[in-house]
């Protein structure tokens, strides 16, 4: 079969799971939320889509076709007032499935996320359209290769929701040919022609929003490759997009194993049931799953919210993996808080719960230096041979420093 007709052609899925009102009479950790999600879901498909069927609803493809792109009508659904002047030429799309806007409906973090705001105009000396300098360091179209063993694949421009942060604003949302075979075929040989690289990323825009025979057809060519050990693939899919993650879809990741997913956090009003029940199955298709959260102004910049957040992605069986500084994007200073707010929060999650609810802090150096970590100064002083600590509570000890230096 050819590489056109292969990708072109997607089998109706099978073995999809309609959503049903949860019983009244099985315990389950979500069922006050899932039955006060439920009701207030049958609502809005009522009042928004009133020709939409619960089966719509339940179709990650009826999503995407029923995104809303018009500020205007996201405004207006989600009851606040409408931004202005977004309708000029270059400026970041807005888009979002309905199950998202839903989810928001009741959460102003969330809505911050989506919604575009007049500050996206004031764009400082200081922010760059290519923050992470990927640019620089994509010696083929579609690939980005920072890391010596490692390689970052671009497959898709688009994605279901656009975060008004995104770090990619100046590609995802455009119209471009990432999502075309001969690009992917030119980013494969790359891949082929360089045996450092063990590790690939597939991202975009959001690789699942792919039909599952795209999807296939880059894990069967990346698997044939002998020095590729592992694939990850970024994606916000379960929190945005939930519908997306079929039974179909997790029995073909499967195949394809050693596979990782990092998934695209920002807010613990975003682990909602049916999210809550893509990432688990995800992980009982044996996929091992991680986060990765940016730091937000007004969304998640206190510790609390942070550790709501991080308790739930554990309990969905999500590790928490990086919690990113805000990159430098045109537009974003309302977004963007100082680094100390970051560590502040770090601070306050260690010792205060368990060490795998705690992300690495991280600033994707500008210009292409990669991730930076940033730690709390626990170990902050020398007295003789002696490392002097503080721990988690602020209090003082000593270690002796002796391995190396006796006699």
């Amino acid at each position: 079969m050819s590489v056109t007709k292969y990708a072109a052609e997607e089998p109706p899925e099978t073995g999809q799971e309609l959503a049903e009102p949860p019983s009244l009479s099985t315990p389950h950790a979500f069922q006050g939320q899932e039955l006060a999600f439920w009701a207030r879901h049958r609502n809005f498909l009522a009042t928004h889509f009133p020709g939409a069927t619960q089966k719509d609803w339940d179709s990650w493809r009826w999503q995407l076709k029923n995104r809303i792109t018009s500020p205007q009508r996201m405004a207006a659904i989600l009851g606040v007032p409408a931004p202005l002047g977004f309708d000029r030429a270059g400026a970041f799309p807005a888009a979002v499935t309905p199950y998202y806007l839903l989810t928001a409906s009741k959460s102003p973090a969330l809505m911050r996320c989506i919604l575009p705001d007049v500050r996206e105009k004031d764009i400082r000396p200081f922010e760059m359209p290519d923050p992470l300098g990927e640019d620089g360091h994509s010696p083929v179209p579609g690939i980005v290769h920072r890391y010596p063993d490692r390689a970052l694949f671009l497959v898709t421009e688009f994605c279901s929701t656009y975060c008004r942060y995104c770090t990619r604003s100046r590609l995802v949302g455009k119209s471009g040919h990432r999502s075309d075979m001969s690009s992917w075929q030119r980013a494969l040989d790359y891949i082929r022609a360089h045996p450092e690289v063990r590790d690939v990323l597939l991202s975009g825009g959001d690789p699942l929003t792919l039909p599952d025979m795209k999807i296939e057809w880059l894990l069967s060519q990346l698997r044939r490759i002998p020095h590729v050990e592992i694939v990850r693939i970024g994606t916000k899919v379960p929190a945005v997009l939930p519908q997306r993650v079929t039974p179909a879809l997790v029995r073909m990741l499967r195949r394809y194993h050693p596979l990782l997913m990092s998934l695209h956090f920002a807010h613990p009003d975003e682990i909602t049931p049916e999210t809550a029940a893509a990432c688990n199955r995800l992980a009982d298709g044996g996929i091992p799953l991680g986060s990765q959260t940016v730091l937000l102004a007004g969304v998640n910049d206190d510790v609390e919210t942070m550790k709501r957040l991080m308790h739930g992605l554990i309990r969905n069986r999500v590790r928490p993996y990086y919690l990113y500084q805000c990159d430098p994007i045109p537009g974003s200073t309302h977004f963007r808080t100082p680094v100390e707010k970051g560590l502040s929060i770090i601070q306050g999650l260690r010792g205060h719960t368990s060490g795998y609810c705690i992300p690495t802090y991280v600033i994707d150096a500008p210009g292409g230096g990669g991730k930076v970590p940033l730690q709390p100064q626990y170990a902050f002083d020398r007295d003789g041979r002696d490392v002097m600590l503080r721990n988690y509570e602020g209090r003082v000890f000593r270690y002796p420093d002796t391995a190396g230096r006796e006699g």
